[in-house]
């Protein structure tokens, strides 16, 4: 088990990503569309309205598929940062005027650490919208912060099974697993982050460290 400075730490560095997150969440989304539309592949014949949010949510995963092939192939740190906080900007579009409040609502409360507060507005977006990642990462980042890895990674497991590219999800993960003392595991999953995002450079030294104590430990 890593010393107990070590894992406040990493919970801080948990709780700076989620406020960069937050702070990123417009005013009001862009490029929305309806909560409750026909599936994307059964539009109302007739309604030009569904027809068009469909195409909308197509081209921004489109959008999503390029930039995050982009920042894996990227070789310029300046330039992958500026790739990444775009993808961060579009995963934290919701299409939902009420999704919105509610986020913005618990990232205040994040910030006074009223995480009781916090989880009762991300239940509501979770239940509302279940298929926008970010609330569940968001409930996962607060079930960390609170100590509850079982529920925060019953949710990143959520995030991940909408988009296996989350980075910061695939983070949170291996910090929890460094902390159940699942280390190997835990290198696993930041190979997997660092694939996604080459530069998150403080990941990759404490991969680094964790592959040799690992190699340690084998001798």
């Amino acid at each position: 088990m890593w010393s107990e400075p070590i894992l406040v730490l990493m919970k801080q560095v948990a709780a700076l990503l989620f406020l960069t997150l937050a702070l990123a969440l417009p005013a009001r989304a862009q490029d929305a569309f309806p909560d409750f539309s026909p599936p994307v592949d059964a539009p109302q014949k007739g309604d030009r309205k569904d027809a068009d949010s469909a195409t909308a949510e197509e081209r921004n995963a489109a959008r999503l598929d390029l930039m995050f092939g982009r920042l894996a192939n990227s070789d310029d740190e300046r330039r992958a940062n500026r790739i990444a906080r775009h993808i961060m900007r579009r995963m934290m579009q919701s299409g939902s005027d009420t999704i919105d409040f509610l986020m913005a609502r618990s990232a205040e409360a994040m910030r006074d650490n009223d995480y009781p507060k916090a989880l009762d507005l991300l239940d509501g977006v979770v239940r509302l919208k279940p298929d926008f990642a970010e609330g569940w990462n968001r409930r996962a980042t607060v079930h960390f912060l609170n100590g509850d890895y079982g529920q925060s990674v019953a949710d990143i497991e959520q995030v991940l099974r909408l988009e296996p590219r989350h980075w910061g999800a695939l983070s949170g993960l291996s910090m929890i697993l460094v902390s159940i003392d699942r280390k190997s595991e835990a290198v696993v999953v930041m190979d997997r982050a660092l694939a996604v995002h080459p530069f998150l450079e403080r990941m990759r030294d404490q991969r680094d460290k964790l592959v040799k104590e690992l190699q340690g430990a084998d001798i």
